[in-house]
């Protein structure tokens, strides 16, 4: 299925788009990340906060983009031992990868925690700043133990922590949609143990996973809902506001645009976004609720609709609202990202984005190792 008539994005795209699309999402969200809808409507109007150009300080990524880019990074060193014939254990390549980040945020790990070798990523400065870090993140690593589904770290914990880093699970080729479900879902595991965070984070990488083979929007997240729909021992809050999110945008494509959920009306359906499921529920239901801005049906009026519109008006969705607005805009933007391609992102954004070439430079080390 094409995206834009005539267009396939290539995988290459994909992977810059996703990361350079979450990491536009979690920057303008990450500005009014703790601000409710009251005070962002103060500070930037009744349309809320929708561009880059109105934040006069400028505005940095967050934890998220720190750990999705982390994530790449533990992903990238255990195909490059599958590359030259070593086999390696992903999920434990993953976990070094989150000490070296929990080393950036300055938080000691016992002394019987391995020592990770240094790698490209952890030279980047503007990775070691601390960028309101998750809790259940920070404390699960701390512990220097190697959290897994059978003995799990923080096991009441199902923080958001889990879903805003599990993107680049869906953007490996050549492995099955189940495999890619069970490495996202082992990985939330390294840090918090409540189902919900576990199976949510699966389910974002499943979306991901469906729009890089080539699915339409609504196809993947049908096809996420359906994998959760099916398993009997699916935390019951995903079911409902997964659920909750798929048929609710649905309602408003075929209502137009002017039926989209009030910022009021989305927390009060789906939830702030602090939660795992919740955060998912957000990010999903803003990528779908605008998808007609893509198709026609432009309530803007500001030129042709097509993705660069689609980007700023799901972004502007899922950051607009008294929640976790960094993390549901970080998962709107990695889902446009990787279902368009860079298409679809605003140059203007990429302009006040803070250090794309660190993104970028992740980017390509991902596409290093996974073409060819």
């Amino acid at each position: 299925m094409s995206n834009v008539p005539g267009t396939v994005p290539s995988p290459e795209s994909r992977i810059h788009g996703c990361l350079l699309g979450g990491a536009l999402g979690d920057s303008l969200g990450y500005a009014v990340e703790f601000d409710p809808i009251d005070e962002i409507r103060r500070r930037f109007g009744a349309a809320g906060l929708r561009d880059f150009s109105a934040l006069d300080g400028g505005t940095h990524f967050s934890d998220d983009t720190q750990m999705t880019l982390y994530t790449v990074d533990g992903i990238v060193e255990a195909l490059e031992w599958a590359n030259s014939g070593v086999g390696a254990d992903a999920n434990a390549c993953v976990w070094l990868a989150y000490l070296r980040w929990l080393d950036t945020q300055g938080v000691p790990v016992p002394e019987s925690a391995p020592r990770p070798q240094s790698r490209w990523i952890d030279g980047q400065e503007v990775l070691r700043h601390r960028r309101a870090p998750g809790n259940a993140c920070l404390s699960g690593l701390a512990t220097g133990e190697m959290g897994t589904v059978f003995r799990p770290v923080n096991p009441d914990s199902k923080g958001c922590g889990t879903v805003m880093r599990s993107a680049p699970f869906g953007l490996v080729p050549h492995i099955p949609a189940e495999s890619v479900y069970k490495l996202s879902a082992d990985a939330a595991s390294l840090t918090h143990g409540h189902p919900s965070a576990r199976q949510s984070a699966g389910a974002f990488s499943l979306v991901i996973h469906s729009l890089v083979q080539g699915s339409g929007l609504a196809e993947a997240a049908q096809a996420a809902l359906d994998r959760v729909l099916g398993d009997n021992e699916v935390a019951p809050e995903l079911r409902e506001r997964l659920g909750a999110a798929v048929r609710l945008a649905g309602e408003a494509g075929l209502a137009g645009a002017a039926s989209i959920l009030s910022p009021e009306d989305l927390v009060r359906e789906l939830g702030e976004g602090w939660v795992a499921e919740e955060a998912l529920a957000v990010g999903l239901y803003s990528v779908l609720a605008t998808a007609r801005l893509a198709h026609g049906d432009s309530a803007e009026g500001d030129g042709a609709p097509g993705p660069v519109e689609h980007f700023k008006a799901a972004i502007a969705v899922a950051i607009n609202h008294s929640g976790d607005s960094d993390s549901t805009g970080s998962i709107a933007g990695n889902i446009l990202g990787a279902y368009y391609g860079t298409d679809c992102l605003p140059a203007d954004w990429l302009e006040a984005l803070e250090a794309p070439e660190v993104i970028r430079g992740m980017a390509r080390q991902l596409v290093a190792v996974t073409s060819g």
